[in-house]
């Protein structure tokens, strides 16, 4: 089987799109795990993907801006929230490379409820915000629903120059293309498109993170291998496809 190659450029496209977003102010936090850490976690029908024979645990604090469907406008208010996801990657039997989300956290409780019933994407309710200070930027979540209710994660990064050459490591951890869901007892992939990353380094001043916790996972080794930032791109999806 061909795996697809780590591309920090977009090379699929797809003639209608059925969500546009624009993610913004995003750092992303990474910390290396072995692969039977997280194999269990993932949906029936992918593995993890591996980078020298390591794969990672992600945890990403954004802005989602101006969620809607297809090629229409966003949906004012309530497409516009704050997001902080658990992530892993993984891999699937046509060799697609993807994100597996074990939680979603996000601020606003209708788009919260339309993900878990449309694909049954765990997302979560709860009470976010971004304090900016300069250069420093500072993540607050408290979860309220589902449980555990009272989860709570406080990041703090300053941002630091941009990155003209990425590693091969910053862009197996951003250059995702798609995610893979399980939803009505079918493993789902679901495509997106957007363009190439524009990174920053980023120098992790506080974490106090109990959402890792909560997706499942066991306690990370140490501080994050990965720190970076990204002032944001904007996203579209395809449709999803069932796993063969």
């Amino acid at each position: 089987m061909d795996i697809e190659p780590v591309d920090a450029a977009p090379t699929r496209t797809f003639p209608w799109a059925t969500l546009r977003q624009r993610w913004q102010d995003l750092t992303f936090l990474h910390w290396a795990v072995a692969p039977e850490v997280v194999a269990p976690l993932l949906p029936t029908g992918t593995r993890p993907d591996v980078l020298d024979g390591v794969s990672y645990v992600g945890l990403i604090g954004f802005r989602m801006v101006g969620l809607g469907l297809g090629r229409g406008p966003g949906v004012p208010y309530l497409g516009t929230f704050w997001e902080t996801n658990v992530r892993l990657y993984s891999v699937d039997g046509t060799g697609r490379r993807a994100v597996v989300f074990r939680s979603l956290d996000a601020s606003r409780l209708v788009p919260v409820l339309v993900a878990q019933l449309s694909l049954r994407l765990p997302y979560k309710w709860s009470a976010m915000r971004l304090d900016r200070d300069g250069d420093r930027l500072t993540y607050r979540c408290r979860r309220r629903w589902p449980g555990p209710a009272g989860a709570t994660s406080r990041m703090a990064v300053r941002v630091g120059e941009p990155i003209a050459d990425p590693t091969p490591l910053e862009h197996f951890l951003t250059a995702r293309w798609g995610l893979h869901t399980r939803a009505y007892g079918r493993t789902l992939h679901l495509p997106n498109w957007h363009p190439q990353w524009p990174l920053h380094r980023a120098e992790l001043l506080h974490l106090d993170d109990e959402l890792v916790a909560a997706a499942g996972l066991p306690p990370m080794p140490g501080p994050p291998v990965s720190v970076l930032h990204s002032p944001g791109v904007p996203v579209v999806f395809g449709g999803p496809v069932a796993l063969s």
